[in-house]
């Protein structure tokens, strides 16, 4: 009889994977061998690797560029809060290895993107999105289709989640879903819009489930279904996912045939777009107002975050009032805007330039660079 190529203490370890007929020996083999690469070490990124490096995946990639920083410990439990100013890479590569010191950890401290991706991607059996923004997610789409790998996919907001694997192989891409980003701004990242601490964990570990589950070939996968989570009313619904003939990437005719420019494809950031004449410092916003200029400040953000912190003398005018409430300003005055980060008072200053207002600007990085470098009395969040 041969012996199994598990050792003693591995046979401890994942006893509770090999009494089950759907693992077994064979199945921990496949999991010991296999090789899974995360893209993105946050709130998604950390249920998944603390996972399956429990599980006993061989060989786990980390893709990430990030700092840990402190409005990351209210989601990101992979980090502790003496990881504060370290690489989320380091941090998660050590938690890794105190699960599961056999695990080997491939530490990728980069932006992926149209120049790399295919080479860090091509190494690994399974690729996980846990990232947050558009480019980067329609970049590990197509790289997927273009290396016939699965992508298993997940994305949070506020209390909803969502989760699929998207693999052209056998069902749908994200293209055959979305073949087109939304404008520049029109949905809200966490940072804006905020994200329930606890969702990341409920999204992030169904990722985990799919990623195994396709290592194992057991099961049926989230091919063709995308899953919808509401943490508010705790429910789950299900929609069916059909492969789009006409998708331009893993269609009978693909027009996408090698990596693009995605940031281009995805649109160019609106802060981006105002060029230097639109923005001021906070510095210089400083100068301004201790020289007695005269400036209304437009503060676009939400009454609740208007609580956590404000300039004083501040107009309070949330972005998505702000075309109903347009009389409520002076075209002949200088308006600065401002929001938590610069994002939302750019779409906002747009709005206004278009309605025919002209002595704008948006104070770079928001009031949470005011709070870093004018006033440190108030708050960051």
């Amino acid at each position: 009889m041969n012996e199994p190529d598990l050792t003693h203490e591995q046979i401890r370890r994942y006893s509770r994977h090999l009494i089950m007929p759907e693992v077994g020996l064979e199945g921990q083999k496949n999991l010991q061998a296999a090789t899974v690469l995360l893209i993105g070490v946050g709130g998604l990124g950390y249920p998944v690797a603390l996972y399956l490096a429990a599980a006993g995946i061989g060989r786990i990639g980390l893709v990430d560029s990030d700092v840990v920083e402190y409005s990351n410990l209210q989601r990101q439990i992979i980090h502790g809060t003496g990881d504060i100013g370290r690489p989320k890479l380091h941090s998660a590569r050590d938690r890794i290895l105190d699960i599961n010191p056999e695990t080997k950890v491939d530490m990728f401290e980069t932006m992926i993107d149209s120049s790399n991706a295919l080479q860090i991607m091509g190494e690994y059996d399974v690729i996980i999105d846990g990232t947050d923004n558009f480019p980067t997610r329609y970049l590990t789409n197509d790289a997927c289709v273009l290396l016939g790998k699965p992508n298993v996919y997940g994305s949070i907001y506020r209390f909803e989640g969502q989760a699929s694997v998207f693999y052209a192989k056998e069902g749908p891409c994200y293209r055959c879903l979305f073949p087109e980003p939304p404008p520049p701004g029109l949905v809200p990242s966490c940072a804006e819009g905020g994200v329930l601490g606890v969702l990341p964990g409920v999204i992030g570990t169904i990722q985990a489930t799919e990623a195994v589950k396709l290592i194992l070939g057991v099961g049926k996968p989230l091919i063709g279904r995308l899953l919808l989570y509401d943490a508010l009313q705790m429910a789950f619904d299900k929609v069916n996912l059909r492969k789009d003939p006409d998708c331009p990437v893993c269609g009978k005719n693909p027009t996408v045939t090698e990596l693009i420019d995605y940031v281009q494809f995805c649109g160019v950031h609106p802060a981006e777009e105002l060029g230097s004449n639109r923005e001021i410092t906070p510095a210089e916003l400083r100068d301004k107002l201790h020289d007695g200029g005269n400036v209304v400040l437009l503060d676009v953000r939400e009454p609740h975050e208007w609580a956590i912190s404000h300039l004083e003398g501040a107009l309070l005018i949330p972005q998505g009032d702000l075309p109903t409430r347009m009389s409520e300003l002076n075209t002949a005055d200088e308006i600065v805007l401002l929001c938590r980060s610069g994002e939302r008072s750019a779409l906002a200053l747009n709005l206004l330039h278009d309605a025919g207002f002209r002595r704008l600007k948006n104070l770079v990085g928001g009031v949470n660079a005011w709070a870093r470098t004018i006033d440190p009395t108030m708050p960051q969040y």
